[in-house]
């Protein structure tokens, strides 16, 4: 994760501080922004177990919280670390929901296309709940 960030201009400058807010506060507006715009999800596509507010929860986890958007961007379209999200290929997993919450709990130490490997748990402390709530988005994102 360390080169990652390294990767995406984390060197020292001496406006790191303040890169560092200006960056936290366009993520939270970022986030914000996500939150006011609710997504159309039709329940009768969602796996069983799989609610709306899981998709939701996801989806804030993926462009605020979380790293996720950092390598499959914001729009989830994927770049030269990840995948995207967004169309029917799904490269490391089956695109169903219980490989996508498996893909995320144990990451990809060597994917097929993309650049970047990913950590378990993306390198971050994510609960089972999270995770779960992750993998329901990027199932939605797919089929939306």
């Amino acid at each position: 994760m360390l080169g990652l960030l390294a990767a995406c201009g984390g060197g020292d400058d001496g406006s790191s501080a303040s890169s560092a807010a200006d960056n936290q506060d366009g993520a939270e507006q970022e986030t914000q922004a996500a939150a006011a715009d609710p997504l159309n999800i039709d329940p009768a596509l969602l796996p069983e177990g799989v609610t709306v507010a899981m998709v939701e929860e996801g989806r804030e986890l993926f462009t605020g919280g979380g790293f996720c958007h950092s390598c499959h961007m914001e729009d989830a379209t994927g770049g030269p670390l990840a995948p995207d999200l967004t169309d029917e290929t799904w490269l490391n997993v089956d695109g169903e929901y219980a490989s996508i919450v498996e893909v995320i709990k144990t990451g990809v130490a060597q994917p097929i296309e993309a650049l970047g490997s990913m950590l378990p748990r993306a390198g971050m402390a994510l609960t089972d709940e999270q995770v779960d709530a992750l993998a329901a988005y990027a199932y939605m994102l797919s089929r939306m």
